[in-house]
């Protein structure tokens, strides 16, 4: 039988659209290997939303050049938003290349692509418009956690950013369709199901009749009973009303935690980015969401160095997350996306200043994660035990907290997949460290 290597460069929507190319080509009889060496057919799946990501896909991509010199039966494919964006221009620049497909239904394609014989293919011009097909049995690889997708794409345009280009507009999946991939991951024992979108809680709002992500969860929260915690990722600061503020806290199975991207902590800043929301609109939504889920933890994302970013603009993302306190920040250097207003702006950041501004942010990112952790030592919390996250060579476990912070602790032998109380001994800015209280 041939044999299927997936390469993903991106994040959780990049890993859910590479299960579902695994699980896709199962149909078509590709077993799944991690040895390149051995592998039929490799697909890079990639990121374009930073030039990081696209550039490691490109170096993976020369590296196998000369794999498939040494092995001419193999076949290589780009998948995912570099496929879109790029398209047929990727067959030009890399004449080893055998196919190109890009997101959404244009990831359906691949078995038709790879019958084209003696030929290099491409299913990625057209922006797309549709869903990948519900009933292909996407590849798990965790036995505790799962993806699951419940809209694509992206209606805001924001300056800076391609996922509108790249993963085309906003489309939600019926929510009774959603309902039963939950049903059937909580009979196969998954204990936590992330709901994925580009915006997720603009979910269902173009649906008829229109369904909010709030009403989505009190169904999902039916369906599980108790069985597993969902969270959800990414939101956007526009979307956050009372009515999710409300299902968050009142909802069991729902997780105290929200991704709220910001970005930056300047109201000019925000409207030169297109955010539609100001730094005081992004203050009020906290309040909300504290409000109502007391000891909530919030994440973000933060991008230093926009054009036209001044040092008093500055100073006001730096005051921003002393304000909120986030637990985390993913930080980033502002990185020009071709096909962008941004990318066309001639008030450019140097790169000296804003290397400098990224250190900054990450210096204070650390400073106040260890604030917000070192409120939980003495206390105790439940963690649900995921073996990818242990220090095996310590012996420790490890597993995740309802505000999604990483656990480390000893004190016993515990099932992966497990909720256990753990008394929390330490905390660093990344992770806390505690001991395992035995059940009664």
């Amino acid at each position: 039988m041939p044999k299927l290597k997936v390469i993903t460069f991106g994040c959780q929507a990049n890993e859910l659209d590479s299960a579902r190319i695994v699980g896709l080509l199962a149909r078509e009889g590709y077993n799944l290997t991690e040895d390149e060496g051995d592998a039929d057919l490799i697909i890079l799946n990639g990121c374009s939303i930073r030039d990081k990501a696209e550039q490691k896909l490109y170096s993976r991509l020369g590296t196998l050049q000369a794999v498939k010199a040494r092995r001419p039966g193999l076949r290589l494919g780009v998948a995912g938003c570099l496929g879109q964006r790029e398209g047929e221009a990727l067959l030009r620049r890399f004449p080893y290349l055998d196919l190109v497909v890009g997101n959404g239904e244009h990831l359906a394609a691949i078995p038709r692509l790879l019958q084209v014989g003696g030929g290099r293919a491409s299913a990625s011009g057209a922006e797309p418009t549709g869903l990948f097909p519900s009933d292909v049995t996407i590849h798990r690889d965790s036995r505790v956690r799962a993806w699951v997708g419940i809209m694509e794409g992206c209606d805001n345009f924001c300056t800076f950013c391609v996922v509108p280009f790249a993963r085309g507009r906003e489309r939600s999946r019926p929510p009774d369709e959603i309902l039963r991939e939950v049903a059937d991951l909580r009979r196969r024992g998954y204990r936590e199901i992330t709901l994925l979108g580009q915006t997720v809680n603009s979910y269902g709002l173009k649906l008829d009749p229109p369904v909010s992500l709030a009403e989505l969860l009190r169904r999902i929260d039916r369906e599980i009973d108790g069985a597993a915690w969902v969270r959800f990722t990414t939101s956007h600061p526009k979307d956050v009303t009372a009515e999710l503020a409300e299902a968050m806290a009142t909802l069991p199975s729902v997780c105290a935690h929200m991704h709220l991207p910001v970005q930056a902590g300047s109201s000019r800043t925000l409207a030169r980015m297109r955010r539609t929301y100001t730094r005081e609109e992004y203050l009020e939504k906290v309040r909300l969401l504290r409000a109502a889920v007391p000891g909530i933890g919030l994440t973000t994302d933060i991008i230093v160095g926009f054009p036209g970013e001044s040092d008093d603009d500055f100073a006001d993302t730096l005051g921003l997350m002393r304000t909120v306190g986030f637990d985390g920040c993913f930080a980033f250097k502002f990185s020009p996306r071709a096909g962008t207003p941004a990318a066309e702006d001639p008030d450019r950041i140097p790169e000296p200043v804003k290397a400098d501004r990224l250190s900054q942010v990450l210096s204070l990112q650390n400073e106040l994660s260890l604030l917000r952790n070192r409120v939980y030592i003495g206390r105790s919390v439940e963690v649900l035990v995921d073996r990818d996250l242990s220090k095996r060579e310590s012996g420790l476990a490890a597993g995740r907290t309802r505000r999604n912070t990483i656990v480390h602790f000893g004190g016993g032998e515990v099932a992966e997949g497990s909720v256990v109380t753990v008394q929390i001994t330490e905390a660093t800015p990344h992770h806390l460290k505690g001991v395992l209280i035995a059940s009664s």
